[in-house]
């Protein structure tokens, strides 16, 4: 089990087979906040399907393919982060993140993502992270820059998302690159 450690009252965790209730809870109640931006959200539709992504996490962790951790404020779910689609041979991965609308503006995800960030750099040794997030993300865009990462790029009509193709930003932040946000 992997557990890091942002604040007194914050940490990152793997997700648990217990974890299923409180994640599929959590989704329901911001379905309309999370969906714009997450093609996940419209199936996860009941309990069993949050199990089953905590069970395939769990083997995405074990293949080294993904690492996904729910982010807890005082042992309560307020949001998800990890990597994904990691590329062994070049040391690359992608970063992925979502919120709870309560929790928004508060500077956790940034807090959150450096702790992350130092820790794939330095722990994992990656030599890059990417973000991607649709152009109209302005939250995304923020923390991408709070965090460093550089624009590398937009990937016209790139991604479908209920029902329509959007253009994608890439950002890219290399190990060299990275300073620790103040």
């Amino acid at each position: 089990m992997l557990t890091l450690t942002v604040s007194h009252e914050i940490i990152l965790r793997n997700y648990r087979d217990e974890d299923a209730p409180e994640l599929f809870a959590t989704v329901q109640a911001n379905r309309n906040h999370l969906r714009p931006w997450l093609l996940w959200v419209d199936a996860t539709l009941k309990e069993e399907h949050s199990l089953e992504y905590i069970r395939a996490a769990r083997q995405e962790l074990d293949d080294q393919s993904s690492i996904a951790l729910g982010i807890f404020r005082n042992n309560r779910l307020i949001g998800g982060i990890g990597m994904h689609n990691w590329d062994h041979r070049i040391r690359k991965a992608q970063l992925g993140y979502w919120l709870v609308k309560d929790e928004e503006g508060k500077g956790v995800l940034q807090r959150c993502a450096t702790v992350l960030i130092s820790y794939l750099f330095e722990q994992v040794q990656l030599n890059k992270l990417e973000l991607h997030y649709l152009p109209n993300n302005k939250r995304s865009a923020a923390v991408a820059q709070r965090l460093g990462f550089t624009i590398e790029g937009l990937l016209r009509d790139q991604f479908l998302m209920n029902g329509m193709l959007h253009n994608m930003v890439i950002c890219g932040l290399l190990r060299r690159e990275w300073k620790e946000p103040a």
